[in-house]
């Protein structure tokens, strides 16, 4: 028997599980299913994945270097399982449900004994049951389950280490089909969940002092299509700032072909919907954004942009860019570039372009080399990094509402205003202030970042 058997049983403690999250927001979310799902089996959890008894790995897909970092985070544990051949190791998550990838764990990594998809989760109890109980060398053909199952299930509970703040999907899977996207093949068409079960699940976090609540979906203004019943996002979200409480309620992503005025003027009365939109416009070229199959223009972007500055003032407004699209030129990427300079955004997420194979634009042609893209993209930094300190520059000097979170290192404590820009708090570490709501005057900032102290 290995000796952290032998201690476990001496001290009496449960089995220890790791779970290790890559990717976005709603990989976040099924991580906490996740965790519910081990807690109710009698695992606890551990930080260490040499302590753990089972491992879990929950991937992300949208860009090949979130794969590479998977596959060489399953590689390593390959010595953990030679020390304990007991130890029980999942993936799961978009990477397992593209054949390929899944082929290449299977062959590349046989010590892993559980292969499941994203819509498989409630399916993952049984599979360690019947992993821990088999011999591993008969495990691996007899627990890898077929992926896109595309079951989801409601009774699902989240296990929530953090309760200051929540995600909370309303819809799963995309029907937009962006040409560079592998998102609609890995988590499957738009589904939109019960707005009744939305609303109980927040009005329970906001009953057990939860603070922020971040809407999920791949394009939350499609919400509702689906259903028996049809109701929009603006509806939705009227819906549910009418339960009591103080809270705030942000949603992620929109998607500019489907935003609404309506919206756009709901966020504007609205007091518990934050005041930022984030809104990714991927190009400011016209012939990629049709490349790209984005169904709308330059123009159109800008035009729904302005609306909402002009609506909703010191409106907090980000988006996503990709730099280095196939066939993308200079002339093209500057358009990107003049759009930035017009928009000014708050703070921009920015990649260059990852294939992704099974997606359209893996088979076009792309002349132009990565050293080159990267230039270009480095351009887009510095022009970027001026305009969101000229953004934070506007609130020095305020007294604004804002959520204090996390520490971060000692005597630093970290808070998001409104408009989802950080604050850093100095010196509150030994007055043990606890997370939640406070006013705090804003007196600097650095690059993007807002400092500030709490107004007592």
């Amino acid at each position: 028997m290995h000796f952290a058997e032998i201690k476990k049983i001496i001290n009496k403690q449960k089995p220890l599980a790791f779970v290790g999250t890559y990717g976005c927001q709603q990989n976040v979310s099924d991580s906490e299913k996740i965790k519910a799902l081990l807690l109710r089996m009698g695992y606890s959890f551990t930080k260490e994945k040499k302590d753990a008894d089972l491992i879990v790995f929950n991937t992300c897909a949208v860009r090949e270097s979130a794969e590479l970092r998977v596959l060489g985070s399953i590689g390593v544990l390959k010595t953990l399982k030679k020390r304990n051949p007991k130890l029980v190791i999942a993936v799961c998550g978009c990477m397992t449900e593209q054949n390929h990838i899944k082929k290449k764990i299977v062959d590349t990594f046989p010590f892993v004994d559980i292969v499941i998809g994203t819509n498989s989760i409630f399916s993952l109890k049984n599979l360690i049951i019947e992993s821990s109980t088999k011999n591993h060398k008969k495990t691996i053909n007899s627990v890898l389950q077929k992926i896109s199952t595309r079951e989801t299930d409601e009774n699902l509970s989240k296990y929530r280490e953090d309760q200051t703040s929540a995600f909370v999907p309303i819809m799963h899977g995309c029907n937009n089909f962006c040409s560079y996207c592998i998102v609609p093949y890995v988590r499957g068409r738009e589904s939109s969940r019960d707005p009744r079960a939305i609303k109980k699940e927040i009005e329970d976090l906001v009953e057990n002092g939860c603070k922020c609540i971040t809407l999920l979906g791949q394009n939350v203004n499609s919400y509702g299509k689906n259903l028996d019943h049809p109701i929009d996002f603006t509806e939705l979200l009227r819906s549910i700032t009418e339960i009591s409480g103080d809270y705030w309620i942000r949603f992620m992503t929109s998607h500019p072909k489907d935003i609404t005025k309506e919206l756009i003027d709901e966020i504007a009365v609205n007091d518990k919907i934050c005041k930022h939109i984030h809104l990714p416009f991927q190009s400011g070229s016209n012939r990629i954004l049709k490349k790209m199959n984005r169904h709308y223009t330059r123009e159109k972007y800008i035009k729904i942009a302005e609306y909402a500055k002009e609506k909703i003032p010191y409106l907090s407004l980000t988006s996503d860019v990709i730099v280095g699209f196939p066939s993308e030129t200079y002339e093209d990427f500057k358009r990107t570039l003049s759009l930035v300079k017009s928009i000014r955004f708050s703070s921009l997420f920015t990649f260059i372009y990852s294939k992704r194979k099974g997606t359209p634009a893996a088979d076009i042609e792309d002349p132009i080399l990565h050293q080159e893209k990267l230039k270009w993209f480095e351009e887009l930094l510095k022009i970027q990094k001026d305009i969101s300190g000229e953004f934070c520059s506007k609130f020095v000097g305020k007294t604004e509402k804002i959520l204090l979170k996390e520490d971060c290192q000692k005597a630093l404590r970290i808070a998001k205003t409104n408009q989802n820009i950080t604050v850093h708090l100095h010196n509150l570490q030994e007055r043990n202030i606890p997370n939640g709501f406070f006013e705090a005057k804003l007196t600097g900032h650095k690059g993007q970042t807002l400092i500030g102290t709490l107004d007592f």
